[in-house]
């Protein structure tokens, strides 16, 4: 099982970003894919997750309206579309499915 991420960086406040997670090893369209992050210091959140077909998400309540997760099933990639980032929005984030997680990506916001 491989999870790759990409599209992490550094940012200013209210810019948006977008996170992909391609995946390998696995039957990819039959898994809950999730985003999580991890902040200095901190303990790792999940922000969002997806199921299989892609019908049902849901959110961190510190990321909903401005996250949104999705997936192509045909390209076995999860995505996260970041928008009117924040400075507390800066952290590691990982893919995840199972008990497999990715190398992580940093995304920093900051004027």
């Amino acid at each position: 099982v491989q999870l790759v991420e990409s599209g992490g960086g550094l940012v200013q406040p209210g810019e948006s970003l977008r996170l992909s997670c391609a995946a390998s090893g696995f039957p990819f369209s039959s898994y809950v894919m999730s985003w999580y992050r991890q902040a200095p210091g901190t303990e790792r959140e999940l922000v969002a997750s997806i199921g299989s077909t892609g019908s049902i998400s849901n959110y961190a309540d510190s990321v909903k309206g401005r996250f949104t997760i999705s997936r192509e099933n045909a390209k076995n990639t999860v995505y996260l579309q970041m928008n009117s980032l924040k400075s507390e929005d800066t952290a590691v984030y990982y893919c995840n499915t199972y008990r497999y997680w990715g190398q992580g990506t940093q995304v920093t916001v900051s004027s």
